[in-house]
């Protein structure tokens, strides 16, 4: 009788392991090494400067920010490059998000390389703004062009440098800091954006000229490599 006990307890501990084996198994995490994501919309909120989305992608539920737009709810929409936030604080909501998901594109249509909304994109797979053959900035006393920055780069790794150059694009309070690209009308190569993380802000259209620390192969994860960025601009004009 006891061995029959023994017997029974230790099939049902064992089934209670592969029971919770299973349950644990069972919850993935997001898979963020594919180019291009599919999900449908549960749930928008509007602030002035991002909107949030939380979304179902594969039978999970997660939190998107993008960049402002209209976006309807139960539709499908997709997405690429996208960089978690864990226990992002938005001041704009009074909110914070345990995990969030910070996304480059996002569309109603499918992004492919041949689809205009996906964008170039960088050696690295980051989208990448046109080159705007219309913006022509002149360099200040002491600046560098972007071209002439890229073109030295290792000479200026580590440097302090000042740049000039209107801005193509901004995202805002990322990973407590502010994203700035600015184009001067100057190439190297395929090398013409130059981005900057700053607390300071700056608007598209503006020219400024910005000092910052240069470094090169700066890797924040979730695909954001950056072969060279200027970190802790400050707007010197």
């Amino acid at each position: 009788m006891r061995l029959l006990l023994f017997a029974l307890l230790i099939s049902a501990l064992s089934l209670s392991s592969c029971v919770q084996k299973k349950k644990k198994e069972s919850v993935q995490p997001l898979d963020t090494s594919s180019l291009i994501h599919q999900v449908t919309v549960d749930e928008v909120i509007q602030t002035s400067t991002y909107t949030y989305l939380k979304v179902t992608e594969n039978n999970q539920e997660h939190w998107l920010a993008v960049n402002r737009q209209e976006v309807e709810v139960g539709e499908q929409y997709y997405y690429e490059s996208a960089l978690e936030m864990k226990d992002f604080e938005s001041k704009a909501l009074g909110r914070v998000f345990e995990s969030i998901y910070f996304v480059q594109k996002f569309s109603q249509q499918p992004i492919t390389s041949n689809n205009p909304v996906a964008g170039k994109q960088s050696p690295q797979g980051k989208a990448l703004e046109d080159f705007n053959e219309g913006i022509q900035v002149s360099p200040v006393e002491g600046s560098l062009t972007i071209a002439e920055l890229y073109a030295s780069k290792d000479d200026y790794s580590g440097e302090k440098v000042i740049v000039r150059g209107q801005v193509v694009k901004v995202n805002k309070n990322i990973m407590s800091r502010n994203w700035l690209h600015i184009q001067d009308g100057t190439k190297h190569g395929e090398n013409y954006d130059l981005t900057i993380t700053s607390n300071e802000v700056a608007e598209v259209g503006d020219v400024i000229a910005v000092e910052g620390t240069v470094t090169l192969e700066k890797d924040f994860g979730a695909g954001y490599f950056y072969e060279l960025i200027m970190e802790e601009g400050k707007i010197v004009e």
